[in-house]
């Protein structure tokens, strides 16, 4: 067969199942399997796929169908231009949260900083900031072991393993040390949304990395308390939080005495990211 005839059958079975992005999940599949950018496929369409690639295919195709991530098939995610390795114990990194970094880009660039990104999963936040900021060091912190592993397989990746440490625990077990800038991008869904999540972030997202208790806001308090204690003097909180949350975050900031700096509006222009600094 070949390769736009794959890709025909890939896309045409996704339409079936309703995959709103069948014709591109197709074509990235099919890149996966050959190891070939989707460009160099789109100019050879005509390239034989043999047996052994079509099978490979088909596989990808039945995990696709069941609404798996494509992240998760492809065992990468692109973010900040750079591609993350992700699997089914790291939460898919979401161009939201790269708004987050490009604010902080702007605000540290050329300055010499030491960051906590707490709930790291991939790493992908530090990483890209550690990537930018040449004269930075950090920590990703995570309970998930496996998590961690992802992590720093990624900062190796990226050969940034002498600038960032991934350690396994709780952050509210960090005593020893302040930092000028914390970052987290924690889970704030309420857990009785959870229900109402598109099938392929249910079925199989971490969910510890996506339930945010009852009001969605349960991680979301012990990071600000818990920051007043490790920021440094003017240091700097950075949280992603969920659409409609910023009123009620807004207040529990204030009654921690921190001042809020800067927020960030998503795409859809809803404040998804606040920035604020705790008053000592």
């Amino acid at each position: 067969m070949k390769a736009f005839e794959i890709i025909k059958f890939g896309s045409n079975l996704l339409k079936e199942k309703q995959i709103p992005s069948s014709i591109l999940d197709s074509e990235l599949l099919l890149s996966k399997i050959l190891n070939k950018t989707r460009e160099e496929i789109l100019v050879n369409l005509n390239q034989n796929i043999n047996k052994k690639n079509i099978y490979t295919f088909k596989k990808y195709l039945e995990r696709r169908c069941k609404n798996e991530p494509i992240a998760y098939i492809l065992k990468e995610k692109e973010f900040w231009s750079k591609k993350f390795n992700v699997n089914k114990f790291t939460l898919i990194p979401r161009p939201e949260t790269e708004l987050l970094v490009e604010e902080l880009f702007k605000i540290y660039s050329g300055k010499k900083l030491t960051i906590l990104d707490i709930g790291t999963g991939s790493g992908c936040i530090i990483i890209s900031l550690l990537a930018g900021l040449k004269d930075s060091t950090g920590i990703g912190i995570d309970i998930s072991k496996n998590a961690i592993l992802v992590a720093k397989k990624n900062a190796f990746k990226y050969k940034l393993n002498n600038r960032v440490k991934f350690i396994n625990k709780s952050f509210q077990n960090i005593f020893a040390k302040k930092f000028d800038l914390i970052v987290c991008n924690p889970p704030y869904i309420e857990r009785k949304d959870l229900k109402n999540l598109s099938d392929d972030i249910k079925k199989y997202e971490p969910r510890m990395a996506l339930d945010g208790g009852n009001d969605g806001l349960d991680l979301i308090k012990k990071v600000i308390y818990k920051s007043k204690d490790i920021l440094k003097i003017k240091g700097t909180l950075a949280l992603e939080i969920g659409n409609g949350q910023i009123k009620k975050v807004s207040k529990i900031l204030i009654y921690n005495n921190f001042r809020i700096k800067n927020v960030i509006k998503d795409y859809k222009n809803n404040i998804r990211c606040v920035l604020a600094c705790y008053k000592r």
